[in-house]
């Protein structure tokens, strides 16, 4: 049996509700990825051209810096990485997440919450931040309701 963490970035809290039904389904540990510097109001506003998460998109080498680490990610076979899909593509902070570890040979799941967009090139956009023999495994769109019974028959489906 694999052990799991269930690590997320959430703008919003939308995303958070998501990663602890999860962690709670499939039997895994919670973590949160926190920036530095948190995101404001007017970063977060997809209509505002100056925000943060229309300069993340023009600028891909931007990456916000995270306060925690994960202490034990060497103990972790699979890793749900959650985050809210914006314009298609994850936000940068979760290739600064994935960059900041060897995660050689383990098993990366995405999941996402979503207003709109579905994952796009996401899985392509972040394999670069993680080695060659690392899975990254495009999930699910945790929106609306989904059944503790539903999360934990796909949690242990796609970690297997």
């Amino acid at each position: 049996m694999s052990k799991k963490l269930v690590a997320y970035f959430s703008a919003s809290g939308v995303t958070a509700k998501a990663a602890g039904k999860l962690a709670k389904a499939a039997d895994a540990d919670l973590f949160e990825i926190k920036p530095v510097q948190p995101y404001t109001r007017a970063d977060l506003d997809w209509m505002n051209k100056k925000s943060r998460s229309s300069i993340e998109m023009a600028d891909k080498s931007s990456r916000p810096e995270i306060a925690e680490k994960v202490s034990n990610m060497a103990d972790y076979d699979v890793i749900f990485v959650g985050f809210p899909i914006w314009w298609y593509v994850a936000p940068t902070i979760i290739n600064t997440f994935l960059e900041q570890y060897d995660l050689s040979g383990k098993k990366i799941v995405l999941f996402a919450t979503s207003g709109g967009s579905g994952f796009g090139k996401t899985v392509e956009n972040l394999k670069g931040s993680v080695a060659a023999d690392t899975i990254i495994k495009e999930g699910k769109l945790l929106n609306g309701s989904i059944s503790e019974a539903e999360l934990r028959a796909w949690a242990k489906e796609i970690a297997e």
